[in-house]
């Protein structure tokens, strides 16, 4: 049958029409509730399956597994979702760890787990789905707090290892091996509630090696340098579709000693070097954390401000003309138990971390996001260490809130120009 000109564009509208109908429902299918699909890196910043640019604005809540394992306290999971979800607040960090034999312990022993406790971290990846939210996964604890590198040490003495100090973590060939099992064991996990494996779920932004990685008895940097290289290929060996960080707070080190005196009171780095680390081969993004009320107790709060904004920018310019890699402010937060405290306080420092990562995002750099230090849902009072925030907290929701806004304009507005590029 023949066609009039009019009535074959309408016939190709049509078919294009369905054709992207299809494809979102495969993608609908594919993604759960969450949109776009698996996130990658995108030179100094991050893009979504289909291109659209993603900026992170987020924020930790450690204990989702935690909370997830008792009946009695899981709701926690979701009230926290919701909570996140009205602060417009899309990527979470959280512990995908807990060694020992204390309650809750997920690793009760060296590659022996509690199959109960994988299912709570089961339940906060799907969850996390349904709120559109995804996860940053840390792998291990450089700290005691739910095991960490101290119980690898200490099992690995049980097994008659000599283990002058928990920094032979990185070295020994038994703890190695334990954590590279541990790697796998979670990567490789399929999902008993949505039967997606974890190194396939979009749920899940990425993988982080260790919180707060340090090794003090080795400044040099070349102990946690030779770890980091031998754990990041093996990660991306099991999981190349997620990003990789490695959890740094952000220390220069011995590779840049012209910027040892940007260091909170000029740290030697302990044994981390912000530079060396993140160049190594399979890591995708820069992690710094930001804690001016606990590395400067005794400065004012105008020199903590002054030292934080230093303290941004120059990891911003150094991940933006050395690295060339997004940089992520993965932890930040103002104490409310420092003598004086004043609740402006917080909003102005909040203020000062977003407005940096904004003005970066907008002008083409590094800033790629940011997760304040820590999200708690009604409740879990008890558990505010001072960081604590709350979604009845009106004048600092307000400032969360104003950020996730603007970045979400700002990224429509991208992600059109995006769409304009692809269709003409």
């Amino acid at each position: 049958m023949s066609l009039s000109s009019s009535s074959m564009e309408r016939h190709m509208i049509t078919l294009i029409s369905f054709s992207l109908l299809t494809l979102v429902s495969v993608i609908g299918v594919v993604t759960a509730d969450l949109k776009g699909g698996i996130i990658q890196r995108s030179g100094l910043g991050f893009v979504d399956e289909i291109g659209n640019p993603f900026t992170v604005q987020g924020a930790n809540v450690y204990w989702l597994m935690v909370q997830g394992a008792s009946p009695a306290t899981r709701n926690f999971v979701d009230a926290v979702y919701s909570d996140a979800q009205t602060l417009g607040l899309n990527v979470i960090r959280t512990w995908a760890f807990n060694d020992g034999t204390t309650d809750g312990a997920l690793q009760t022993a060296p590659g022996v787990y509690d199959e109960s406790v994988l299912q709570a971290l089961d339940y906060a990846v799907a969850e996390a789905a349904k709120y559109n939210i995804r996860l940053i996964m840390s792998l291990v604890n450089n700290f005691d707090n739910y095991g960490g590198r101290s119980q690898y040490a200490q099992w690995a003495v049980d097994e008659g290892e000599v283990m002058p100090n928990n920094d032979f973590f990185y070295n020994n060939t038994l703890t190695r091996t334990w954590y590279k099992n541990h790697v796998k064991t979670v990567l490789s996990r399929v999902n008993t509630i949505t039967r997606v494996a974890y190194q396939d779920d979009p749920a899940i932004f990425g993988w982080e090696l260790i919180n707060e990685a340090q090794c003090q008895s080795d400044v040099s940097g070349n102990t946690l340098a030779a770890w980091v290289e031998e754990m990041a290929s093996y990660v991306k060996s099991i999981d190349g579709k997620h990003l990789l960080e490695i959890g740094l707070e952000g220390y220069y080190g011995s590779s840049t000693p012209d910027r040892i005196s940007v260091n909170p009171l000029s740290y030697n780095g302990y044994g981390t070097d912000f530079i060396r680390l993140n160049q190594i081969a399979n890591i995708d993004f820069a992690s710094v954390h930001s804690y001016p009320d606990t590395w400067l107790p005794d400065k004012s709060d105008d020199e903590k401000l002054s030292f934080l904004q230093t303290w941004m920018n120059q990891h911003i310019k150094d991940a933006t003309d050395t690295l060339n890699m997004p940089v992520m402010f993965c932890e930040f937060g103002k104490s409310d138990q420092v003598s004086g405290y004043q609740p402006q306080m917080r909003e102005q420092l909040y203020s000062t971390v977003y407005n940096s990562v904004y003005s970066s995002i907008t002008k083409g750099g590094a800033g790629a996001g940011t997760l304040f230090w820590q999200l708690l849902p009604k409740g879990m009072e008890s558990w505010d260490d001072g960081f604590g925030v709350f979604a009845s907290d009106s004048s600092l929701v307000s400032t969360i809130n104003s950020q996730s806004s603007r970045l979400t304009k700002f990224m429509a507005s991208k992600s059109t120009k995006s769409r304009r590029r692809l269709l003409f």
